[in-house]
């Protein structure tokens, strides 16, 4: 009488492993983390500049037309921040809100909030 050859360890057999191939060796080499690098003056970020100001226009593709409060007439292109956009805040035209600049473009901002 011939014995089923031995399939795992419900026959009896040697329990099979699943995952990859053991290795033999050392263990691997992880790089230590890198320390923080020193910030120069010269090198550091721009701040943004932050103003206030109420949306004039509503454009396509979540852009608006934003007149500024502080300044005579002047009017610049803004978008909504991801935040904003994440938690669907909406903006209608009279709407107040805060607004970041880059210095090196005054034309074009970020909002970031709305003021009311």
């Amino acid at each position: 009488m011939s014995r089923p050859p031995n399939r795992g360890p419900s026959r009896g057999g040697p329990a099979r492993r699943s995952g990859p191939p053991r290795r033999n060796g050392p263990p691997r080499f992880v790089p230590p983390p890198r320390p923080p690098e020193p910030v120069d003056a010269g090198k550091q970020k721009e701040e943004a500049i932050e103003l206030e100001g109420t949306i004039a226009a509503v454009l396509a593709g979540t852009m608006f037309r934003v007149k500024l409060r502080n300044s005579s007439g002047h009017e610049v292109l803004a978008h909504i921040s991801g935040k904003m956009r994440k938690k669907f805040i909406r903006l209608v035209i009279g709407d107040a809100v805060k607004i970041e600049m880059s210095p090196y473009d005054m034309d074009k901002a970020r909002i970031v909030y709305r003021i009311g």
